[in-house]
């Protein structure tokens, strides 16, 4: 496993993550599964694991503290995030930053993420929603300062809004922001304009997430597919949504190389990027633990593939929850 520098934090982290997200709440998660595809990225020498207190109502973190206690010898970086208070996604700028993030919420927050994790200290606590509105308010600020110096919490970072990438750009510049979490895949490619370059000005750690666009990029997915009650891919991929991105996937399978798969090649794709810090592909069995992980090595796409992928950038604008 390849690592890279988490920013000026400098944590060395391994360049595919672990996004927890699917085994919160996701329709066919299975949690003996879910922890067993843990255990075994932590053996392949993955170091990094994000997830949120929203995921299942904590049930991510549960599952995470759970394996985390059968490897407390092992150097591991854990990130959760702080829901914002009014449970509404993603954030506007209508919104009070008191109605989101007010500082005795995020307190309790990392609180109860702590026990779920069965931690005393998270080495990255995150905003789950975010609007560049609040960039001045002094409540979140101020819990943030607080909590890096009592040791509750190591670093603090913004999960940005769903194609909102500059949406953060006034909150990197106070100074109290070490990390950034933001949808960059082959189709989204806008966090490289305004976002990447001031993350690498000010020395803000990129956290990659959705590198399979919520599995259109996995190639798996088909037209008329439909979830079951509850799962929020039906609200993603509406019949017309979906039918708009397989559309661009099938023009994408030109690109892949020969003896690679279409997921390989989105994840090499991300990992071209110096910039990026960690990629967290959402895994919830060991079988995918092992393809995603594979992809760290010294191979890098080819530089006429990385073009080629660039001409596959679609900038997306309507809102998803």
């Amino acid at each position: 496993m390849r690592l890279r520098a988490f920013g000026r934090l400098g944590w060395p982290v391994s360049e595919v993550g672990y996004g927890l997200w699917g085994m919160g709440g996701w329709t066919g998660s299975d949690d003996d599964e879910s922890m067993a595809a843990i255990d075994r990225a932590i053996t392949l020498g993955c170091t990094f694991f994000d997830t949120a207190l929203a995921y299942g109502n904590g049930k991510s973190e549960r599952l995470l503290g759970r394996v985390l206690a059968g490897h407390r010898d092992a150097t591991l970086f854990v990130a959760t995030k702080v829901p914002p208070k009014n449970m509404k996604w993603p954030a506007l700028a209508s919104y009070a930053a008191s109605d989101v993030f007010p500082a005795d919420h995020l307190r309790r927050s990392t609180e109860t993420s702590l026990t779920n994790l069965g931690l005393t200290s998270v080495d990255l606590q995150q905003a789950h929603v975010w609007s560049d509105a609040w960039a001045d308010d002094d409540g979140w600020q101020r819990a943030v300062d607080d909590l890096k110096r009592q040791g509750l919490i190591r670093g603090f970072g913004i999960s940005v809004n769903r194609w909102e990438p500059a949406n953060v750009l006034a909150a990197l510049r106070t100074g109290l922001v070490d990390s950034v979490q933001v949808v960059y895949n082959i189709f989204d490619q806008n966090p490289e304009d305004e976002l990447f370059p001031i993350c690498r000005e000010l020395g803000v750690a990129v956290i990659a997430r959705v590198p399979f666009d919520e599995g259109s990029l996995t190639g798996a997915m088909r037209r008329g597919m439909t979830w079951p009650e509850g799962d929020w891919r039906n609200l993603y991929f509406t019949p017309e949504k979906l039918d708009a991105t397989l559309a661009r996937v099938e023009a994408l399978r030109a690109e892949v190389p020969p003896g690679m798969t279409l997921p390989e090649m989105a994840l090499r794709f991300i990992l071209g990027n110096p910039d990026v810090s960690t990629v967290i592909p959402g895994m919830r069995r060991p079988a995918h633990v092992e393809a995603n992980l594979a992809v760290s090595d010294d191979h890098r796409l080819a530089g006429a593939t990385m073009a080629a992928l660039r001409r596959h950038r679609w900038t997306r604008t309507y809102v998803v929850m």
